[in-house]
């Protein structure tokens, strides 16, 4: 029997295939740019072993043995300051409306804060309306310009949460 029960669990390497193809799928579906976005990262096919390191963590939301999503912290490539990013946090259409993106937000800023961050930086697409609801709930603030280099120069949503 096939549990309808969502858990959240640390990516392993197995996951990895998986992940890309959900992550590129949900680009897709809302018409994100290919070239300066996520979509293009060199890092996407092998997710476990980028945040295999200290202080980043990404996590995978799965109902039985289907991934619907997942999420991540790692520092700020390219910032000074202890600020993590909140990385790749995507969800299929069936996992949505669950509450899973609180949740998965709420793990990811937990585990920020035990690392130590200061602060929890993202970057995002203007028409992705419903994360951007999520993330000024959970008091993500709206950043003039990006910090670090991230080398996604088409999202033109930054935001800064305080931890």
């Amino acid at each position: 029997m096939i549990s309808d029960a969502l858990r959240i669990r640390d990516i392993t390497a197995a996951d990895n295939a998986r992940l890309a193809q959900l992550i590129r799928t949900v680009l897709e579906e809302h018409q994100v740019p290919k070239i300066g976005t996520t979509y293009a990262d060199p890092i996407l096919d092998s997710l476990y072993e980028y945040y295999d390191k200290p202080r980043a963590a990404y996590f995978v939301v799965e109902r039985g043995d289907t991934i619907l999503g997942g999420g991540g912290i790692i520092s700020l490539e390219g910032y000074e300051g202890n600020i993590c990013e909140l990385q790749k946090m995507y969800f299929l259409p069936e996992g949505r409306g669950l509450g899973m993106g609180a949740k998965m937000l709420k793990h990811c800023l937990d585990r920020a804060e035990q690392e130590g961050f200061e602060s929890c930086y993202l970057e995002t697409m203007p028409h992705m309306t419903n994360a951007l609801k999520l993330y000024v709930k959970w008091g993500f603030e709206y950043l003039q310009s990006p910090m670090g280099n991230t080398g996604h120069h088409s999202c033109k949503v930054w935001m800064l949460k305080k931890l």
